[in-house]
């Protein structure tokens, strides 16, 4: 196992504590695995709080800071975090306007963010959750009951962070949130599988010359396996099963994302390959990101994310924005 790790018992923790030193804007509890701006709670700001399993990165803990989340909640790698963590990062956020949780699709997530929903409101937080499950690929799977939670989620964050920073309340920042969700697609491919640090070996068996259509974010099973196919040809495929799902009426944002191992030479040319398609297909674009945003440790792949936007969603997904993982306009 070749990994830059000490022990896998240790990984998340060590990342915490080399996280902090990176990022002093960022109040990192590494004991309870929280990850709060260090100005919070702002004044009259609604909380943003999201988390899910370690792996993923700049996925959750990347994206806190101002214009996107006002905590983060690491999970052990591939694991929920558990309700105390959520409850203590809702109340190190909440300023007295509400907080809202921003939860992926998958079982451990959901009824861990219900659990911390429950417990927050006990003590006095209002809490509003909004549900991320864009991933067009299956219906249900491994972990999850209805559609995935997957590269949505970026866009959710950014889009309802910046309302939150510009001071509209509770309902107005969940409304945005939800209507973000519905407006977002998504589909990924794997051309290997990841390989988790409690393991040691790939978490999945895909073939020399074979790739997933439809993969999860850990490595859950998608549609079909095929023989290698051409950046080209893997473009029509996703952009394709993205569309038949729906038909976006205006621009679109779209997130060419790599998995983790694959370089953004390869990534650009696939999102020429993208911008065809879609180009074929008469969708507008409104702005396009390419790189590592929502990963799956050290698989190699790629997946597209699609969101439909109105001039308002366009104006939020625009503003100023400061995180480890997602920086402009500051």
């Amino acid at each position: 196992m070749r990994m830059l790790i000490n022990v896998a018992e240790t990984v998340v923790a060590d990342a915490l504590r080399g996280m902090a030193a990176a990022h002093p804007e960022l109040t990192v509890d590494v004991d309870n695995r929280v990850i709060v701006r260090r100005d919070a709670p702002v004044a009259g700001k609604v909380g943003l709080v999201s988390g899910g399993g370690s792996g993923h990165e700049p996925l959750h803990g990347g994206f806190v800071g101002p214009g996107m989340l006002s905590a983060a909640c690491p999970g052990e790698v591939f694991t929920s975090p558990v309700p105390d963590q959520m409850v203590r990062a809702a109340a190190a956020v909440d300023s007295g306007a509400g907080v809202l949780f921003i939860v992926k699709n998958y079982t451990g997530d959901v009824l861990n963010f219900d659990m911390a929903a429950e417990l927050a409101e006990d003590e006095g937080i209002q809490i509003a959750k909004v549900l991320v499950n864009d991933d067009v690929a299956v219906t249900d799977s491994l972990y999850t009951a209805g559609r995935r939670g997957t590269g949505a989620t970026l866009f959710v964050e950014k889009i309802a962070g910046a309302a939150a920073d510009e001071g509209a309340p509770l309902e107005r920042v969940e409304a945005l949130a939800r209507q973000v969700n519905e407006n977002s697609r998504s589909f990924g491919v794997a051309l290997s599988a990841c390989t988790t640090p409690a393991k040691g070996s790939p978490t999945f068996d895909l073939p020399s010359g074979e790739l997933e259509l439809g993969v999860g974010i850990h490595g859950e099973p998608g549609r079909e396996r095929r023989a290698m196919m051409t950046s080209r040809e893997i473009a029509d495929f996703s952009v394709h099963a993205i569309l038949d799902d729906f038909t976006p009426r205006n621009p679109v944002l779209v997130l060419v994302n790599g998995m983790g191992a694959t370089p953004l030479l390869e990534l650009y040319g696939f999102n020429a390959e993208v911008q065809r398609v879609l180009t074929e297909r008469g969708v507008p674009v409104a702005h396009t990101l390419v790189g590592n945003y929502v990963t799956s440790l050290d698989m190699a792949g790629a997946s597209v994310t699609l969101c439909q936007v109105d001039e308002e969603l366009l104006r939020l997904w625009n503003a100023p924005v400061s995180t480890p993982g997602l920086r402009w306009g500051m």
